[in-house]
Formats: structure tokens, sequence, C-alpha cells
């Protein structure tokens, strides 16, 4: 599926939480009251959806404990709109210039199976971005 949003619109929102049953009781009632729809559902995750922006909410196997990093509860990483291939590459080669390291390099740019295209960015301080490419 196509999406109409253009380079820098917001694709996705994951977040890690804790306890799945606490955060769809809390965030499925205000996410609907917003909008949102329910989207995907599974044993240990939920979604919503508005338009072409999801918020996933997912109990994960990998959380750690302590200070806060993209493994811990929280927000493990931001996705953005690319319209393009070419584009990506542009934006991808950038970051790695300015001091953001590619994830998964050896499956870039399909890290995220052979059905998508994006750019797995991690800055010094372990936030990570995705940059999905619309069209390739």
């Amino acid at each position: 599926m196509t999406s109409p949003a253009g380079t820098g619109a917001l694709h996705h929102v994951e977040i890690w939480v804790p306890d799945i049953g606490r955060a769809a009781a809390s965030f499925g009632p205000l996410l609907e009251a917003l909008g949102y729809t329910p989207f995907q559902s599974w044993e240990r995750g939920r979604s919503w959806r508005l338009g072409a922006t999801y918020l996933v909410f997912e109990e994960s196997a990998a959380l750690t404990a302590g200070t806060h990093d993209r493994l811990r509860p929280g927000l493990n990483h931001l996705a953005f709109h690319v319209a393009t291939r070419p584009e990506l590459d542009r934006l991808v080669d950038e970051a790695v210039r300015a001091g953001w390291r590619l994830l998964f390099a050896d499956r870039h740019p399909h890290a995220g199976g052979e059905q998508s295209c994006a750019g797995y960015l991690e800055n010094p301080d372990r936030f990570e971005v995705e940059l999905v490419a619309s069209e390739w």
C-alpha cells in the first residue's frame, strides 16, 4: 500500500511498555476518543491508526531495566516518510556523515524485510529513527 504522505510526515511510533494490558486499557480509550481506530492486535501488542500514521504499544521480551534507552519502556523509535529511494539514500548518507550510525547495515535497505525499504539510524544518545521510502 502506497501512502499519500510526503517526506517528513510521521509514519508510526512504537512505544515499549511493561504491561500491554495496562497500556491498552489506558491508551486505547484516549486514542479512540481522538479519532484513532484499532489497527492491529496480538498477544503482547496493540496499535491504533489515524490516516497514514499509527501508534504501536508493545510488551517486548527484550525490555531491560534501569535508565532510559530505546530497549527499555518508553519510546523505541520514530519513523518518518521519505518520498523516494534516492531521497532515502541521500538522507541516510547525510545522517551517517553527521554522526548517526546505520543500524542493520548488512541488511540495509531491507532490514525490515524484502517488502520494505528503509534506513534505520541511531544517534550517539541511542535514539533510533527509521526513514521509510514510500516509492522504491
